[in-house]
C-alpha cells in the first residue's frame, strides 16, 4: 500500500498581530479562576503585550499559500501545545471548512511538542485503514498568555503539511516514535547503508550525545511545538532533492522525552 507522502507545506513565523483591544472582563475572570488553584494571578501586562493572534488567524495566514489552500483532505488534524488566545474555540472544523468541508477533523493538545508526531501516526493509521488518502496537519503556536511559559521566549508561528497517498515522487512518512535518549535513537537511524543519504534535523533542545554526522540541520530557538515543522515546511523540497532520508528529532525540555519522525524517498 502506498504510504503518505508530503505534497505541500507552508509556514509563518512572527506575523504581525492586531495587538490588544479593550480588556475583556469575562476573559480576565476566566484566567483568574483558572490560575487561582495554582497560587497565581494573570499577568495583565504580559497579556496586553502579546500579538493577540487567534489560532484561526494563524490558519488564515497559512492558507494564503495557494498550493496548500487547494488541498481537499479527508482528514484534518490541528495540533498545538499552547492554548488558543480565547478559550472554548474549535479550530479544526474551521480548517476543514476552509479546505473543502469534507474532512474528519479534530485537535491534539496536552502533549507538549509531541502532538505533531502523534498526528502523523494517526494520519498513517487512517490511511492504512482506507479512511484517508489526503491529510492536512496544522501545527499552531500563539504566545499571548497571561502567564510566562517555561520555554520562553517564544514567538507566534505555525506550519501546515499536506500529505497524500499516491505514487508520485516525494518524501514519504515512514514512522514516528518517542524515546528517552536522543543520541542512541539517532545513532540507530544512522546504522546501515542509508546513513550517507540521511539528514538529521534537530530541535533546539536536542543535546544528548549527538552522533558525529556530516548532514545536520539545527533549528533556531524561539519556538516550542512548531520548530521542526517550520523548517520542514520551508526546506522539504530542497531536502528531498539532496537527501534520501530526513530524520526530524526534538526533545521536550519540560519532560526530557525525545520524539522522532522519519521521511524517506520510497518506503523503508
Amino acid at each position: 500500500m502506498t504510504a503518505l507522502a508530503l505534497r505541500a507545506a507552508t509556514a509563518v513565523r512572527a506575523p504581525a498581530g492586531p495587538g490588544p483591544g479593550e480588556d475583556d472582563p469575562a476573559l480576565l475572570a476566566y484566567f483568574t479562576d483558572l490560575l487561582a488553584p495554582f497560587g497565581q494571578k494573570p499577568d495583565q501586562d504580559l497579556y496586553r503585550g502579546g500579538a493577540h493572534l487567534h489560532h484561526r488567524d494563524l490558519v488564515d495566514l497559512l492558507l494564503t499559500d495557494r498550493t496548500v489552500a487547494a488541498a481537499r483532505p479527508d482528514l484534518a488534524i490541528v495540533t498545538h501545545a499552547l492554548p488558543d488566545l480565547a478559550p472554548f474555540t474549535a479550530t479544526a472544523p474551521y480548517l476543514t471548512a476552509r479546505l473543502g468541508g469534507r474532512a474528519t477533523n479534530f485537535a491534539l493538545t496536552e502533549q507538549g511538542l509531541a502532538a505533531p508526531f502523534t498526528a502523523l501516526r494517526i494520519a498513517a493509521a487512517y490511511q492504512k485503514a482506507g479512511q484517508a488518502t489526503e491529510v492536512a496537519i496544522a501545527v499552531l503556536e500563539q504566545t499571548t498568555l497571561p502567564t510566562a511559559h517555561p520555554v520562553a521566549p517564544l514567538t507566534d508561528s505555525a506550519a501546515l503539511l499536506v500529505l497524500r497517498a499516491d505514487a508520485g515522487p516525494g518524501p514519504r512518512f515512514v514512522g514516528a516514535h518517542c524515546t528517552d535518549h536522543a543520541g542512541r535513537a539517532l545513532t540507530a537511524r544512522l546504522d546501515g547503508p542509508g546513513a550517507d543519504g540521511t539528514l538529521l534535523v534537530l530541535g533546539p533542545d536536542v543535546t544528548d550525545d549527538i552522533p558525529d554526522h556530516p548532514a545536520v540541520h539545527r533549528t533556531a530557538p524561539g519556538s516550542y511545538c512548531t520548530s521542526l515543522w517550520l523548517e520542514l515546511a520551508h526546506h522539504w523540497q530542497d531536502w528531498h532533492r539532496t537527501h534520501r532520508r530526513v530524520v526530524l528529532c526534538d526533545t521536550d525540555p519540560r519532560t526530557g522525552r525525545t520524539h522522532l519522525a522519519v521521511f524517506a524517498d520510497g518506503e523503508e
